[in-house]
């Protein structure tokens, strides 16, 4: 119920809900099942930039929120098909890092390369949007950019920064 007062307060002609970290930590809670451990924004910016290509990011959203924006790096699996995905392209001792909009999808993802025998695999804690919110860059095929794909109008009200593109 609280999850769902939380996602149509917009629709309803509310108030626009807050990024704030209670907020937006409070309908995490609600989605997260916290079987994937989590990594926040700061702690992946800084490896990212301390151990360059150690990582390897996880992109689990649609062909275009991928299209729109992503993060530097990232390679897109497409969640609607992750399912079948055996990831045998991928080392199973390199750390990896799942990120979807907000978390939610990405725990599957993540869920998934678990149980294929991935040793270290992480879920970005508030997903793009987190990212995003904390002006961290996010890149396109043509380089830096600031459009972010906010997934449906319902969504996009966490996110507080960013050009807001839908493809």
């Amino acid at each position: 119920m609280a999850l769902l007062a939380l996602l149509t307060l917009p629709a309803c002609g509310q108030n626009k809900p807050s990024t704030s970290p209670t907020n937006y930590d409070r309908l995490l809670r609600t989605l997260y099942r916290n079987t994937v451990p989590v990594v926040q924004p700061t702690q992946l910016a800084a490896t990212l930039t301390q151990k360059p290509g150690t990582v390897v990011l996880l992109d689990t959203r649609t062909p275009a929120e991928y299209r729109v924006s992503h993060l530097q790096g990232a390679q897109f699996v497409d969640f609607d098909s992750y399912e079948k995905n055996t990831f045998a392209d991928l080392s199973h001792d390199r750390p990896v890092v799942v990120y979807c909009s907000v978390g939610y999808r990405s725990e599957r993802v993540g869920e998934r390369l678990k149980a294929l025998g991935f040793k270290d695999v992480r879920n970005l804690y508030g997903g793009i949007f987190q990212w995003v919110n904390e002006s961290r860059p996010i890149y396109n095929a043509a380089g830096l950019t600031t459009d972010i794909h906010p997934y449906s109008a319902l969504w996009s009200s966490w996110l507080d920064k960013g050009r807001k593109v839908y493809e």
